[in-house]
């Protein structure tokens, strides 16, 4: 049963919630892939190179704003932030044929 961590009284109720969180989480990341997979269509049909160094700061700096406002550690999320692009351009350097 979804709770918030104030009326968990039990850590199998930590637990369950976490692993809903997780599986919540999990989606959001597939349905964020998937404007990565047509970003790289996009791209190649523009012949925008997968790797734009201004975007990638300014997603970066989001992420950190945006932790720093759910009163998270922005340099944290920035490096999650960081591998996930990283991944998202080696992803889109593959499909664009870049080396």
């Amino acid at each position: 049963m979804a709770k918030i961590a104030a009326d968990c009284t039990t850590m199998a109720e930590i637990r369950e919630n976490i692993d809903r969180v997780d599986h919540a989480l999990m989606a959001l990341f597939a349905e964020r892939w998937s404007f990565i997979r047509r970003a790289a269509e996009i791209k190649a049909g523009l012949g925008i190179p997968a790797d734009v160094p201004e975007r990638v700061r300014e997603v970066r700096d989001n992420a950190h704003r945006n932790a720093e406002t759910h009163a998270l550690d922005g340099d944290f999320y920035e490096e999650i932030w960081a591998q996930l692009i990283e991944h998202a351009i080696a992803y889109e350097k593959a499909q664009l044929g870049e080396a």
